[in-house]
């Protein structure tokens, strides 16, 4: 009897710890919506015919809103659509490429960087 409830035991904490170790904790921090888009009188002329101009839009870092200025960029693949960043129902939801073929995230740390003609950077270089 006493192997039977030893056994039991075990048996009831180790479920106890599979069942905790799979619990899930998330907190966020809501800022409300980002401010009204800046106006953008003139867009730079597009540095090649396979550019998108992509428009400028806030996006959240901390406890507030930065904004990101447009620029040219090319899109990763042939068909690609750009898709704005948007604040909908209380969340942020950051720009993506997208078309038939699917999602394809913005990747800034690899190949996606280079893509960009940024018009201000560019020009002063000259």
């Amino acid at each position: 009897m006493k192997k039977l409830l030893g056994a039991t035991f075990v048996a009831a904490l180790l479920l106890t710890g599979a069942s905790t170790a799979s619990a899930q904790v998330s907190f966020g921090i809501r800022i409300g919506p980002p401010p009204a888009p800046r106006v953008v009188r003139i867009v730079p002329r597009s540095p090649g015919a396979d550019y998108v101009w992509v428009n400028g839009y806030w996006y959240p870092v901390g406890s507030r809103y930065r904004w990101h200025d447009g620029y040219w960029t090319r899109p990763p693949y042939r068909g690609a659509r750009w898709v704005q960043p948007r604040y909908e129902s209380g969340r942020f939801y950051q720009g993506f490429w997208d078309d038939n073929r699917g999602r394809a995230d913005r990747d800034r740390r690899g190949r996606d960087r280079n893509r960009d003609y940024r018009y201000d950077r560019d020009r002063r270089r000259r």
